[in-house]
């Protein structure tokens, strides 16, 4: 059977049972004040109708009511899907596909196959994209003995392509391309982000805060490198202007780069373009995928089931017309 045609993805009553078990696996709290346990299930068809208020209106399936604090809520309050006038379904079969597509899926395919306009599909997949962001840094990438590759790439079309009247006319290279920075430990995981510029001052900071100082750090030969270097167990490099790729099959950064291979053919081959104002979220979207692969143990179904976790706490809305631009959300 076809993963699409599983009950959570075709009917909204299977998929609030399902992301009720994952969401409340450790008792049914309350959004608003946070009581465990201590709330009661509504019955449908027992709510006053305001203009005849001798009959009864169903409630919502799944609303309860806190005891604590008196106030209903339903699973999905306090997370992405709040509010939210798309079924619960297609949530959860817009997040299966995007977890099991290697290089992503655009939102316009998504819109075709869910049969939702395709301004509802983009709002869901950057919605999807921003509960697989880390809020909090876990673990440090790397520890004693291990090793972590760092590298970085430019993502951006080509000046060659752009109207002459958009060309930075700065030459060529990274001119008009947004600096990305992976760190990737061998056999791990992977991290990675937007920088507005690679110096070594920002590298140092990122690999500082991220990467534990007992590991190897490998990079190729740029010398952005070689200050951040100094504070880790050690520092290999090759040295890719000589077209050393390889030394003594440890001295490398394969691994960093068959990650850029799997980011840039998403771009290049799903989503086409990215906006500066977007970037994180795509790269936080391969990340995810990157660090819940097969590889490590993880399939299609599990890497869906483990994304919803991060849902809780992340609402976002459209920004209104009126809305000034310094009261936004970080979207």
């Amino acid at each position: 059977m076809s993963d699409l045609l599983n009950p959570i993805f075709q009917d909204e009553n299977a998929a609030r049972e399902w992301l009720e078990a994952r969401i409340w696996a450790n008792g049914r709290f309350c959004p608003h004040c946070g009581a465990v346990d201590q709330s009661t299930l509504l019955q449908r068809g027992t709510k006053p109708r305001k203009d005849q208020p001798d009959q009864k209106r169903p409630h919502r399936a799944g609303l309860y009511q806190c005891n604590s604090c008196r106030q209903p809520f339903t699973v999905t309050v306090g997370t992405l899907y709040e509010r939210s006038h798309i079924k619960l379904n297609k949530w959860l079969a817009a997040t299966h596909l995007m977890m099991a597509s290697k290089k992503g899926m655009s939102a316009l395919q998504i819109s075709r196959m869910l049969g939702i306009s395709y301004k509802s599909a983009w709002f869901m997949c950057h919605r999807i994209r921003e509960s697989l962001r880390e809020t909090k840094l876990a673990t440090p990438l790397g520890g004693q003995n291990k090793v972590v590759e760092a590298d970085e790439t430019y993502i951006g079309g080509k000046e060659a392509n752009k109207h002459h009247s958009k060309r930075q006319h700065r030459g060529r290279g990274p001119v008009g391309k947004e600096p990305v920075v992976s760190l990737v430990e061998r056999d791990g995981r992977v991290r990675s982000q937007h920088m507005p510029e690679v110096t070594s001052k920002n590298l140092k900071l990122a690999l500082l805060t991220q990467v534990h100082q007992k590991s190897y750090l490998m990079t190729d030969e740029s010398g952005v490198y070689t200050a951040a270097g100094r504070e880790f167990s050690g520092h290999g490099t090759v040295n890719h202007s000589i077209e050393e790729y390889v030394r003594g099959g440890f001295w490398h950064t394969n691994t960093v780069e068959g990650y850029f291979s799997i980011l840039k053919r998403g771009f290049v081959g799903t989503y086409h373009h990215v906006s500066q104002q977007h970037l994180k979220r795509y790269l936080a979207e391969f990340d995810y995928r990157y660090n819940e692969r097969v590889s490590l143990g993880v399939n299609d179904r599990d890497r869906m089931a483990k994304s919803v976790s991060g849902i809780v706490g992340k609402r976002l809305t459209y920004r209104r017309t009126n809305q000034p631009q310094d009261e936004l959300p970080d979207f």
